[in-house]
């Protein structure tokens, strides 16, 4: 069972590089697309600020790491458990590899969330098996990530554009540019980082091996350096498609939405929901292209985007919950 375990936290280690890779230009999407930081600098800026970000909310708040845990019963212990988690955690590798390599800008936390509960349906045989009260956070925590994210880059560039006269005050913004997109990488260590470490200190939960489960500060390390480890690989791709294609920001719009995505992260994490931030960041991109000119949002690749995130409930509950019967068929 010790094996099994160790299997299962190096899968969920392997989901929080990926995560790191591809959730990283989201956070700094901002500060490259206008010029203001090179993406080396700006690489380097996120690596810091995730690992700070992940290791300080995983010691003084864990709200999204339990919420996480209680998804689905995944409580039939043993190898079949341990067996599912990985199972769910495989799936989100294959996911967000998938979007990387298109330069979709999906969720990994949704497919992360929808995978386990798929994970659980198998395991337990039962929709019974999902826990009703976890998921309603995870649908207030889209209307933060979404709705609110909308509206506060909205707002929030609409206060800036009043301060916004001339190519002095452009400058301005762009410094602080810097600031606001550490502290988008900031929450999204911060966010992220408690999904996975949740999976880690349920597998270890699961396979009853006491030593490790009542010393988990390891954990709250080593979660957040692989996050951290990800996103110092970058994603060009990425960055091209949200910061280019599908809106041509200024210095002022780039700190709006960086602000409005950092404070619906910030209240989202306080609260226990865990909430994609990429939505966050988007849909403030979103909101902060239509305060200035709605003509100049993308709604094409918009609308894609949005397609994208809607798919991925469905799809990666199913792919969790086939490729937990296809590791219990080879298992037995």
């Amino acid at each position: 069972m010790a094996f099994s375990a160790f299997i299962a936290v190096l899968i969920t280690l392997v989901v929080s590089f990926v995560n790191g890779m591809t959730d990283a230009p989201n956070a700094i999407v901002s500060c490259v697309s206008t010029g203001t930081v090179s993406l080396k600098k700006a690489v380097v800026i996120a690596s810091v600020s995730d690992f700070a970000g992940s290791l300080i909310f995983g010691v003084f708040n864990r709200r999204v790491a339990q919420t996480v845990i209680d998804i689905a019963s995944i409580d039939a212990g043993g190898e079949k458990a341990l067996t599912a988690l990985s199972a769910a955690m495989l799936c989100v590798v294959l996911w967000a590899v998938s979007a990387w390599f298109f330069g979709i800008p999906t969720s990994e936390s949704h497919a992360l969330i929808a995978a386990v509960a798929g994970a659980g349906v198998s395991l337990n045989g039962s929709f019974g098996s999902v826990n009703i009260n976890a998921w309603s956070k995870i649908f207030e925590g889209l209307f933060v990530s979404v709705v609110a994210g909308f509206a506060a880059g909205y707002f929030i560039t609409k206060l800036t554009s009043v301060f916004f006269v001339n190519e002095r005050t452009n400058r301005f913004y762009g410094k602080c540019q810097v600031v606001s997109g550490a502290l988008m990488s900031f929450m999204h260590g911060a966010q992220d980082s408690q999904k996975f470490t949740g999976i880690v200190l349920l597998a270890l939960s699961v396979s009853e091996i006491k030593k490790y489960t009542e010393d988990t500060w390891w954990i709250y390390i080593l979660c957040p350096f692989f996050i951290a480890a990800g996103t110092a690989t970058g994603g060009e791709r990425i960055i091209k498609t949200v910061g280019s294609n599908m809106i041509k920001m200024n210095n002022a719009q780039g700190f709006s939405s960086d602000i409005a995505g950092t404070l619906c992260l910030l209240i989202s994490t306080l609260m226990g929901m865990p909430v994609s931030t990429t939505h966050t960041k988007i849909s403030a991109v979103m909101g902060s292209g239509v305060a200035y000119d709605i003509k100049s949002l993308d709604k094409k690749i918009a609308g894609e985007m949005v397609s994208a995130w809607l798919i991925t409930f469905p799809c990666c509950a199913f792919l969790g919950w086939m490729l937990t019967k296809i590791a219990f068929y080879f298992a037995v």
